[in-house]
């Protein structure tokens, strides 16, 4: 049996939290982004990444159903936190704010790894294989394979997880930023 990283009471209570903490990202960003045309040029194209990131590993997802080993998932065992993770980055330098970047890291390590850690408990209880598959897989930072497989993108899959979400948020930041940058210019 492996070592929990976070006390469970603690893991449940940040968990709860990963909507409220992604309000507050989203305040902050609004307030706190001062982007210029270079900033936009260099963080849209990484926030961009890591929401495309996020697509392809929703379209593999069956939710509590089946494991998924294919896509994303043969680099990381978790590639939407992954996804998150770098389209924050890359706004936080599309909005040229280094402190926007410093609070979505601590965010990301005070919420979300809690919660991964709560779902990898989770999935390890009702999925077959998932000891093995975190035995082989790294849990964030991708680990390039050979033994990629098939790659089993399902669009009802990108549709039923609502990943759509994902791509409205990022387009309203995008509008954002680009009128934030035009009205400081």
């Amino acid at each position: 049996m492996r070592r929990h990283w976070f006390p469970k009471p603690y893991a449940d209570l940040v968990a709860k939290l990963r909507v409220p903490a992604g309000f507050l990202m989203v305040a902050a960003f609004a307030a706190f982004s001062y982007p210029t045309g270079g900033s936009m040029a260099l963080g849209l194209p990484v926030s961009l990444a890591g929401l495309a990131l996020r697509a392809w590993a929703a379209g593999h997802l069956a939710k509590d159903r089946r494991l998924a080993v294919s896509g994303p998932y043969a680099f990381t065992r978790n590639p939407l936190y992954l996804g998150t993770l770098i389209t924050a980055l890359g706004l936080a330098v599309a909005g040229h704010s280094v402190g926007l970047a410093f609070l979505f890291l601590v965010l990301f390590a005070v919420v979300y790894l809690p919660a991964i850690e709560l779902e990898e408990q989770h999935l390890n209880e009702i999925l077959a294989g998932y000891p093995e598959f975190a035995a082989r897989v790294p849990l964030l930072l991708p680990r390039w394979t050979s033994d990629f497989g098939p790659d089993s993108f399902s669009a009802a899959l990108y549709r039923k997880n609502r990943e759509y979400q994902a791509f409205m948020g990022w387009v309203a930041g995008v509008v954002w930023l680009t009128a934030k940058c035009l009205w400081r210019s």
